[in-house]
Formats: structure tokens, C-alpha cells, sequence
């Protein structure tokens, strides 16, 4: 385990304590409520600690660390509403991607489709994702910094989440178009970029950062966002399910258009493309090692890997230039390699 996944790991643990005792709460509440809210919250309270990393929510803990030296109980309860937030965004992109599991568990539609049927299910999706926003707002609240600063953060929140509903629309738009190059990083400067940039920020502000440095995790976060986002992508298309934790290829049955996809539109022939074009659900795993032969071989994914290691480079010279202290920045530094060195297991 590096030194990154340590720290990543600690504190982690400390944000999934404040969280559990802040969800505990509201079940306790929903109790008294009626006893369909209360399971449903049950079942939010599992799917928030299904697994996965905590890498928004440590994001605004480190940076507030990185200039105040300090860990309080004000900034776990931001932390806690930057985790609420997150997978709220979850929840209803589960859905609006048709997805059955995430990290190996049912996603919140198709649990209770399952359970009623497709319409209730959604529309449970809908309603659970926007109650975690509420909890969320409710968590900064709750955290008692300044009215001013919360006032700061919210602004910096409810921006970002504009920004995910209008990648989302993207996203959806780009499953029935060819986009450029240009129009794909609109997309992805308001996905993952827009939620680094939106928990650097909370940090930053709350830690009454240097306004220079505001602007240099701005832009840092931007980089790591695109950096993230193109490895992500490549994931799902060449990573296997136990890797991965649901099938591979997923992405291309939906039509989307990550960015190696985007290159490989562009660079591949017309004979290859056809086999892309050709993905049914029920060939997609005989004909998946043909098509990331195509991608490799065509030097699509080559291209999308250059992208994501210079994205790499200037986020972490950006975050070298900031007063933060070196265990924060050296933490920055070696998540931001790992995201960019892990690009060579895929050829």
C-alpha cells in the first residue's frame, strides 16, 4: 500500500464515522415517519458504505488541512455532506444509465424496481437522490462555520451541481452524435473536474486559502478531474469485471463517447468502425477483445492516454506552487501518478 492509500485510507475512516452518526440520526428520525422512509433510508445508509474510496470528500479534508494544520468536527461535518452530495449525483446517474449494480451491490433504482416495478423504481431514484442533496445542505449547516462562509461553500456546491446536470445532458446527447474533441471536454469539464473543483474549493475556502492559491486548485483540480475522468473511461472498456466490479464494455452498449472513443471515430477505418458500430448485448464479449485491439491499434487510445498525462503533469505542478504544506502536496502528487501510471496496464 503506497503512502497516498494510507492517508487516503485514515482519513477516509474519520469522514465514515461523522457520516454514520449523521445517517444513523436521520433513520432514527424516519422511524417515527413511517416505515417505508425508514428502509428506504437503510438501504441509502448501505449504499453509501458499499465501498469505494472517499476521494471528493478527503479532497476537502486535505485541502482544509493543508492550510489550517488541523482536522475539527466543523470540517468531517462538510466532509459528510461532500459524501452525501456525491452520491446523490450517483443515484440518479445509476438510472440514468440503466446500471443494475455499482461496486458489486444493487444500484437504488433496481432495487426497488425489483421489488415494485420499473416506474417506482425510478421514481425512487429520483426522490432518494434529491433527499441526499437536502441531507447534504443540511450537513454544512450543521457544521457551524461562519453564515458567511457557508454561504461561500453553498455558492461553490449548487454550481457544481449545475455543472453534473449539464454534463449529464451532454452525455446523453453525445450516445446520438459524433462530438469533437472541443465538445467532449465540455462535457468532462463539468463531470468529474466540476466535483475535484467543487471539493478543492470548499476546502480551500474554508480554510481561508490565499486567493492566489484558489486559483491555482482551481485550475489544478480541473486537470485532475480530465486526468481521472480519460483513465476512468479507459477502464471500463479494457479492464476486466473482477478489476472492475461489473462487466466491461458498458459504455460502448449505451453508444457513449469517452474521449479514446472519440479518437478512435476519428483514426479508425471504416471496416473497424463497423465492428463498433455492430455491438449488440449478446456479442459484446466474444467481440470486446477485437475492439480494443481497434483502439489500441489505430492509436486512439495512445492519443487519449497522452491527453490524461498531460492533464497529469499540469495538475501537479499547479498544486507544487501553492503554500499548502508538503504532506498534502505530496499526497496530491503521488494520487495524481497513480492515476496517470495505472494508464500503462491498459495497451
Amino acid at each position: 500500500m503506497t503512502e497516498y492509500e494510507k492517508l487516503l485510507d485514515e482519513y477516509s475512516a474519520k469522514i465514515e464515522k461523522n457520516l454514520s452518526n449523521f445517517l444513523k440520526k436521520e433513520i432514527e428520525f424516519a422511524c417515527g415517519y413511517h416505515s417505508f422512509i425508514e428502509s428506504l433510508y437503510k438501504n441509502l445508509y448501505e449504499f453509501t458504505f458499499s465501498g469505494g474510496k472517499r476521494l471528493a470528500s478527503c479532497s476537502t479534508l486535505l485541502i482544509y488541512k493543508g492550510y489550517s494544520d488541523k482536522i475539527d468536527r466543523k470540517i468531517l461535518s462538510v466532509c459528510s455532506g461532500i459524501e452525501l452530495y456525491r452520491h446523490s449525483i450517483l443515484i440518479h446517474d445509476d438510472l440514468v444509465d440503466a446500471d443494475k449494480l455499482r461496486r458489486g451491490a444493487k444500484t437504488i433504482h433496481a432495487m426497488y424496481s425489483e421489488d415494485y416495478n420499473t416506474r417506482f423504481g425510478g421514481s425512487v431514484a429520483i426522490f432518494a437522490g434529491n433527499i441526499y442533496y437536502t441531507l447534504a445542505v443540511n450537513a454544512f449547516i450543521d457544521s457551524t462555520f461562519s453564515s458567511n462562509r457557508i454561504l461561500k461553500v453553498m455558492r461553490i456546491l449548487n454550481c457544481a451541481f449545475k455543472d453534473v446536470n449539464d454534463s449529464q445532458l451532454l452525455d446523453l446527447l453525445f450516445e446520438n452524435k459524433f462530438p469533437s474533441i472541443n465538445e467532449w471536454y465540455i462535457m468532462a469539464s463539468k463531470r468529474a473536474a466540476s466535483l475535484f473543483r467543487a471539493s478543492m474549493l470548499i476546502g480551500a475556502t474554508l480554510a481561508n486559502a490565499p486567493i492566489k492559491d484558489v486559483l491555482l486548485l482551481k485550475e489544478a483540480s480541473e486537470n485532475i478531474g480530465y486526468c481521472f475522468d480519460i483513465q476512468d473511461d479507459i477502464i471500463d472498456t479494457f479492464a476486466s469485471k473482477d478489476q472492475y466490479g461489473r462487466s466491461p464494455g458498458e459504455d460502448l452498449l449505451k453508444n457513449k463517447k469517452p474521449l479514446h472513443i472519440v479518437y478512435t471515430l476519428m483514426m479508425a477505418s471504416q471496416s473497424q468502425l463497423r465492428v463498433l458500430q455492430n455491438i449488440t448485448e449478446k456479442n459484446i464479449s466474444e467481440n470486446l477483445p477485437k475492439i480494443r485491439k481497434i483502439i489500441s491499434n489505430c492509436g486512439a487510445l495512445e492519443e487519449a492516454k497522452k491527453k490524461s498525462i498531460q492533464h497529469a503533469y499540469k495538475a501537479k505542478k499547479l498544486i507544487l506552487e501553492t503554500k499548502m504544506n508538503d504532506d498534502v502536496k505530496n499526497f496530491y502528487v503521488s494520487f495524481i501518478d497513480y492515476v496517470k501510471d495505472s494508464l500503462n496496464w491498459y495497451k
